[in-house]
């Protein structure tokens, strides 16, 4: 890669890949609505116009995308007008995780993500421009999730965090770290073209065993509270009250008992991916 075009380069994944490419002498340009002012030589920021053109006459060949998928088709001519012969794509497990969702907004989630997917694959194979998607699961890191850091912005609030039963459901959490460098060595690696991958963590835990980590790494003894589904779909009207768990539904409580498990062997296999155990950095707790 020469050069790399990055959209969605503001989010928490954008700017881990970011620092990446920071360390090689690839030219980067950032492309975000929002952008802000590079402190690194090699990485230049351009904001998105809303009429999708090239805003500079330059030759991009390789983009990464960690805006949500579903948007990216809205970008097919700017990344055909640049030169695009490669383009990697973050989709999510939630395309298959929340296909039987009890939350019709969770549903249809799962199917921009698909529809998303969809319509990569067919542009990329029409223009003859290699794809990868990647499907990363609960990503974390720096306080900026909407998974770990949501847990842990509950029990710093309430000093409790509630269960579905024994919530022995078992997930395999992701740092946005991680992320940011499966998509940069896939990039890397003409072997991993026009393929779907899962990205998890390296370690396997149920989502109690998940929460207890997130206690202590607070510094807080596990406080736990049972709540029957009944009451819990309660609560969780109650909840949205505030403006910040507006997005919570019954159905993310209904899956604390239900196995998110995505190995990771082919991404392993095929681009050298290796990520590390579920280990919250004084970073990760700093909830913002």
């Amino acid at each position: 890669m020469k050069s790399v075009g990055v959209l969605g380069a503001s989010s928490l994944v954008g700017r881990c890949v970011l620092a990446q490419l920071a360390k090689s002498n690839i030219q980067v340009y950032a492309f975000s609505r929002s952008t802000e002012k590079s402190v690194n030589e090699n990485i230049e920021w351009i904001r998105i116009q809303p009429e999708l053109k090239q805003t500079k006459q330059l030759s991009i060949t390789h983009w990464i995308c960690v805006a949500p998928i579903w948007v990216l088709a809205d970008y097919f001519p700017m990344l055909e007008a640049y030169g695009a012969k490669s383009v990697l794509a973050l989709s999510s497990t939630s395309a298959v995780s929340k296909q039987a969702s009890s939350e019709p907004l969770e549903i249809a989630t799962a199917k921009r993500l698909q529809l998303g997917e969809q319509q990569l694959q067919q542009w990329a194979k029409k223009q003859d421009i290699d794809w990868l998607i990647l499907r990363p699961t609960l990503i974390y890191g720096f306080g900026e999730d909407k998974n770990i850091a949501e847990i842990a912005r509950f029990i710093k609030r309430f000093s409790f965090f509630p269960l579905l039963g024994s919530a022995t459901g078992l997930r395999m959490p992701v740092h946005a770290e991680d992320v940011a460098n499966a998509c940069i060595s896939a990039m890397n690696n003409s072997n991993a073209t026009n393929y779907t991958y899962n990205i998890s963590g390296a370690e396997t835990l149920t989502y109690r065993n998940m929460v207890e980590r997130i206690f202590i790494a607070l510094g807080k003894s596990p406080r736990f509270i049972r709540i029957p589904l009944n009451i819990f779909k309660l609560a969780v009207i109650c909840l949205r009250i505030f403006p910040r768990y507006r997005h919570w539904s019954a159905a993310m409580a209904e899956r604390m008992n239900k196995d998110l498990v995505f190995e990771h062997i082919d991404a392993a296999k095929n681009f050298g991916y290796k990520p590390r155990p579920f280990s919250l950095s004084q970073q990760d707790t700093l909830i913002k």
